[in-house]
């Protein structure tokens, strides 16, 4: 697994982690049960601080996407949504992502757009 981090980036360190290692988990680069590196190890390569990784790996288990295992460390979890499920959802998320590129807007506008509209159908 390779992660990089752009400290010029105008996404926050976390947030690229935490993107890079989504896009390898729903790519099939990283298989169920896949040991991710410790947070100190991850932090120290990338050259950020271990609360940097700690949350990317939060959010990552906040989204099902990994597990915290007691001496095993942090691991890809068991899809939760059937692979063909998945596919749906991600080609809607790269019509929106393509939509709002091409409307001018901000990643973070984007995202806050999306997040609004999931908060609205659990309510």
């Amino acid at each position: 697994m390779d992660v990089t981090v752009d400290l010029a980036s105008p996404t926050p360190p976390y947030e690229q982690i935490r993107a890079q290692i989504a896009a390898a988990i729903d790519s099939g680069q990283l298989d169920e049960g896949t040991r991710l590196p410790s947070m100190r190890a991850l932090a120290a390569d990338l050259g950020v601080a271990i609360g940097t990784v700690a949350r990317a790996y939060r959010e990552l288990e906040g989204a099902g996407l990994v597990a915290s295992r007691r001496r095993l460390g942090t691991v890809v979890a068991a899809p939760s949504v059937p692979a063909a499920d998945a596919g749906d959802v991600r080609q809607a998320a790269a019509e929106l992502a393509s939509r709002a590129h091409r409307a001018g807007m901000s990643e973070e506008t984007a995202l806050s757009l999306l997040r609004a509209a999931l908060v609205a159908l659990r309510a």
